[in-house]
């Protein structure tokens, strides 16, 4: 479908939807499963990125395109620098060759990587042979994005002397890292995180066992803007758990204050509204980057205001994501402005724009966080197919709950 126009004939949500596993938890143990390979893993997320890794991983091919796929892209340079023997030329899509990775590249050839650049300094594609990688420590920036140190933890129980990984200056997505050293700790490897500093322990083998991943947070945020904008709501989602490794379950206490109440019933998380609305919401994203959409729209369609920061790395995702919320947020009506790092929101004073045809930007989550809007004003959403990236059954569970979707295929 190139764009699909929405809306709910009734403003009451009800019903089960089962959210596909973690793209971020499966894609970092699809890296410890292809170091060890007895490791199995259960509840992979469905999702295109995830799709991207299992193809680079398994492919025999000197040339690997992993389209859209930033984590793959991250992921898999440092697994192919650090493997011996190997000859690989990693590229994506246009946008992809437009996404800095100098400070990973770095970062691997400061330990004694061969990486060339095969286009533009600081981006891929990149021409890449592995070796064994001795030295003992490197230290990187961690304010940009935790998926270079992360990218560098997953491979550091499989290089001789494993990794002293030091960190300079404040962390970005802290979360992300943390939930990087629990999962290697599952697996088994000694993996620690103090202060600015991660020291993980080389480990030639590990015992079999069976992971299974969680659902995803990320995913689970369009539900709770779904909730939060019905007149009345009775949505059960699974598979989650109240001690998540996932940054993003800070969903739980955000939309507290936006009428959502979520409570746990076993693995299930079951949303219903509540009448806690507050006027003016500030919070600091930081640890939770991916969020920042779902609640700006939310805050929008609720006609609150909102201030949002710590969003510095949204600006080189998929695409320029807050120059994409101010522009699709203007069209609608809102009064909104950004800078390099916040955004600010205005409380909405007239009704929302509606049938206005929201532009994605080749972005998952634009699309996604903009959708419940159907829940209040007929809206259009171009390029729907996106969804595909992290969550491919969206449309289908917005069917489920009673929008009403018209596709022009």
């Amino acid at each position: 479908m190139s764009s699909i126009r929405l809306t709910h004939p009734s403003q009451t949500i009800e019903g089960n939807c089962r959210i596909t596993g973690s793209k971020s938890e499966s894609n970092r143990l699809l890296i410890l499963q292809a170091l060890f390979p007895i490791l199995a893993l259960d509840n992979l997320s469905d999702s295109d990125d995830t799709q991207a890794m299992q193809r680079g991983l398994a492919s025999k091919d000197q040339i690997i395109d992993i389209g859209h796929a930033g984590t793959t892209m991250r992921f898999l340079t440092s697994y192919f620098a650090t493997t011996p023997g190997i000859e690989k030329v990693l590229t994506g899509s246009k946008r992809m060759q437009e996404r800095p990775i100098k400070l990973l590249v770095d970062a691997l050839r400061s330990i004694g990587a061969e990486i060339e650049y095969v286009k533009n300094e600081g981006y891929p594609p990149l021409r890449i042979s592995g070796k064994t990688i001795s030295t003992t420590s490197v230290s990187l920036a961690a304010n940009v994005s935790s998926q270079y140190i992360t990218s560098l933890m997953l491979v550091a129980p499989k290089l001789p002397n494993g990794l002293k990984i030091v960190l300079e200056g404040e962390i970005t997505s802290l979360s992300y890292i943390n939930m990087t050293c629990a999962l290697l700790q599952r697996v088994g490897i000694d993996a620690t995180f103090s202060d600015q500093s991660i020291r993980i322990l080389p480990q030639q083998n590990i015992d079999a066992k069976t992971l299974t991943v969680e659902s995803d947070w990320s995913s689970a945020s369009y539900h709770f803007s779904m909730v939060a904008l019905a007149q009345s709501a009775d949505v059960s989602l699974s598979s989650y758990i109240p001690a998540s490794l996932q940054g993003d379950s800070v969903l739980v206490d955000i939309y507290a204050q936006l009428g959502v109440t979520a409570k746990f019933d076993g693995h299930k998380l079951q949303l219903t509204k509540s009448e806690n609305l507050q006027s003016h919401i500030a919070l600091d994203l930081i640890n939770a980057p991916d969020l920042a959409q779902t609640i700006a729209v939310t805050c929008y369609g609720l006609g609150i205001s909102c201030d949002l920061s710590g969003l510095h790395t949204l600006k080189i995702k998929e695409t320029d994501r807050l120059v994409a919320l101010q522009n699709e947020l203007t069209k609608l009506g809102a009064s909104i402005r950004i800078t390099k790092d916040s955004l600010f929101l205005e409380a909405r004073k007239d009704d929302i724009v509606s049938d206005v045809a929201i532009d994605t930007y080749h972005d998952h989550r634009m699309a996604m966080a903009f959708a419940p809007l159907g829940l209040n004003v007929p809206i259009g959403i171009n390029d729907a197919k996106v969804v595909t990236k992290s969550y491919p059954s969206f449309w289908d569970d917005l069917d489920s709950l009673g929008f009403f979707l018209v596709s022009d295929k």
